[in-house]
Parts: C-alpha cells; structure tokens; sequence
C-alpha cells in the first residue's frame, strides 16, 4: 500500500518532533537487526599458505571468525577472535581492512573482513571444543571450505569461487 505523499510528509515532521531519544528508539524497534562479526584472511608471505580452522560439525573448513563485542573496535575484535580460534595473536594495527570491508548477509548478520600474514612456523592453540583443528593450505589447494568460506574468498578472487558474483549462488546462507 502507497501512503500518499503530503500523508508521508505530516509523519516525517512529526517524527521530526519528538526528542532525539525517542526517535532513536523508534528507529532501533522499527529498523532492521544485524548482528556483526569480524571474519580474518590470514596468510604466510613466503609460502602462500592461508589460515582454516576444522569446527563442528566438520563438514567443511573456514576462516577464524566470530561476533564483535558491544562498542568493540572491529580490528580489535577481530585479532581477538583470531587468538580465541587459533592461538594466533596478531596486533590489530597489522590487519588490513578488506576491500570490500563488509559483506553484507540478507539473513541478519555483517561480517567485517580484515587481512593479515603471519610467519610459516606460526604456532596454533585449539581448544577441541569450538575448533577441532587450525592449520595452514596452499592457497592453489584448498580443501573442502564451508559454503560462506568459498564464498566471501571468492570475493577476493581467492579459491574455487574466485571471481564468481555471490548474488548468483542459491541455496547458500549468504
């Protein structure tokens, strides 16, 4: 249903109206929800090697990733996954925001992608539960990624979906 336009008009003034607080808290409740995490990109200079972790259930690898915290900034985030998942702690000045930094899901979630390298004989800490196993693959033979992982890496023209439009792959909760 169109709302005709001098209709619209009256509710934008009033909405205009009312104290900065509570247009803020009409927008949270009417707006969309999207909850954002930090995805990382790390590889080894010399080798050309990239970082997956096996997780549950473990059907595929992906990429350290997880939720940012409340008002955490996002390299911070981001370098604080990475030691959660992997063991690997890296100062969150030497990752590199991706281009695109943000891929956008249409199911409610922004993951914000950061790249970094570290050095081959990078050392990993998993923990069995949430990882069963973190470790490096040449980036020319990867093996069995998650969906979302083939896709955000074929977003920077990385693995077998490199170079493919994300928009094009149904049936994937991207």
């Amino acid at each position: 249903m169109k709302i005709p336009r001098r209709l619209r008009g009256y509710g934008y003034r009033a909405f205009y109206h009312l104290p900065g607080r509570v247009r803020r808290r009409l927008v949270r409740l009417a707006g969309p929800k999207y909850l954002v995490g930090a995805v990382n990109v790390i590889r080894t200079p010399a080798s050309d090697r990239i970082l997956l972790l096996l997780q549950p259930p473990g059907r595929g690898w992906g990429l350290p990733a997880g939720l940012l915290k409340k008002h955490e900034e996002a390299a911070v985030g981001s370098a604080r996954e990475l030691f959660e998942e992997s063991g690997l702690r890296l100062d969150p000045s030497s990752l590199t925001p991706g281009n695109p930094n943000a891929i956008v899901h249409p199911l409610g979630w922004i993951d914000l992608v950061f790249f970094g390298t570290a050095p081959d004989d990078a050392v990993f800490a998993v923990d069995g539960g949430e990882v069963f196993e973190a470790r490096w693959w040449p980036v020319d033979a990867l093996p069995r990624l998650t969906p979302n992982t083939e896709l955000l890496l074929g977003v920077y023209g990385i693995g077998p979906s490199a170079g493919r439009d994300p928009a094009d792959s149904a049936g994937v909760d991207w």
